[in-house]
């Protein structure tokens, strides 16, 4: 009686049940929808590698981290070093008698009783007639 194909039945008494096929509208929008999830998958993916190399806490400001890392902790033991070295000093001018007359003969230009003072001076070279 009724020959309907896009409903599956052909006679008044059979239940209308649709045949999907391979080539079938429903069919092709799944895959639209799977593909769209994929690329949506796909770019998502994407963001977060970029975001782990080049964002705030990625690995370019890893590596700019552990560089200033680096340049403080050798300006830290540059002024541990020249702390020790001055603590030395102190040390050698609070009990060395021969250290404080050697620092008040170079940098106060002091002398002894009786020493004779000389100053040199550079003079320049006489020109030649």
């Amino acid at each position: 009686m009724y020959k309907r194909r896009d409903l599956g039945y052909n006679s008044c008494l059979m239940t209308a049940t649709r045949i999907t096929t391979a080539g079938s509208a429903h069919t092709r929008k799944g895959e639209r929808g799977r593909r769209r999830l994929l690329v949506g998958l796909g770019l998502l993916v994407c963001f977060l590698v970029v975001n782990g190399i080049v964002g705030e806490q990625g690995a370019i400001a890893l590596m700019r981290a552990r560089a200033q890392h680096a340049d403080v902790s050798r300006a830290v033991a540059g002024a541990k070093a020249e702390n020790a070295r001055l603590r030395e000093q102190s040390r050698r001018l609070q009990t060395d008698p021969a250290a404080v007359e050697e620092v008040l003969r170079r940098e106060l230009g002091l002398i002894k009783p009786g020493e004779k003072l000389f100053i040199i001076r550079d003079v320049p070279a006489p020109k030649a007639r």
